[in-house]
């Protein structure tokens, strides 16, 4: 084997490595959180030694930030959901970042983080905020506080209601992933659904359009 092939091999197998203990870990952090698990227990699920963790990642802190980097990678869905947003496409803007959490559904192991890093209060839960929900929050509550100004929702309070729109898909995600209440439809019909329900209620109504009474029959 030639040096450039060798040096070649030893970066695979140190990627792998390196993808095993952050396999490994999420998978303790999501049953057990950050405080409940032990370097040695993630060396032991991974199949190495903890010497080899440390090698590669130092603290857990720095594991845990690692897993972050590898599950929440957003800028490509971001690209994909602002050419539909210079579209003033409201309909494919919320479905993608609907769809993109109930997919997500599939992988229980970052909303389980999300909640243990959360309740134990550990100073990781605001860094998982912020690459979790944060980013979300900001970027819906500005595409939605543009289309107020153009007329086409009505005004209200841009942060609440992407808060609210991001809170139903997350509740949506707890019922299923956490308390195991089983999936009467489709993602794809569940996320149509909630879209059309948010929409309707957010877009400004015609101008001169009256609102229907109910009267008693």
């Amino acid at each position: 084997m030639t040096p450039r092939r060798r040096t070649k091999s030893l970066r695979s197998s140190g990627q792998e490595r390196q993808a095993s203990i952050i396999t490994a870990a999420a998978s303790l952090f999501a049953a057990k959180g950050f405080q409940g698990t032990t370097t040695r227990e993630i060396a032991k699920t991974a199949g190495i030694s903890e010497a080899l963790v440390f090698k590669h990642f130092p603290t857990k802190r720095a594991l845990y930030a690692a897993i972050l980097a590898e599950k929440a990678s957003f800028s490509e869905l971001l690209a994909t959901v602002e050419e539909s947003a210079r579209k003033r496409d409201d309909m494919r803007v919320f479905t993608m970042l609907a769809g993109y959490r109930i997919r997500r559904a599939t992988d229980p192991t970052m909303l389980r983080l999300l909640l243990f890093s959360a309740l134990e209060r550990h100073e990781i839960s605001d860094m998982f905020f912020q690459n979790q929900h944060r980013i979300f929050y900001d970027y819906l509550a500005g595409y939605i506080e543009r289309r107020i100004s153009e007329g086409a929702f009505r005004n209200v309070d841009p942060l609440l209601a992407a808060r609210a729109f991001i809170g139903m898909v997350v509740h949506h995600r707890l019922l299923h992933e956490i308390f195991g209440v089983p999936a009467h439809r489709s993602p794809e019909d569940t996320v149509d659904t909630y879209v059309t329900l948010f929409l309707e209620g957010l877009r400004a109504q015609p101008s001169g359009a009256k609102k229907q009474r109910l009267t008693p029959g």
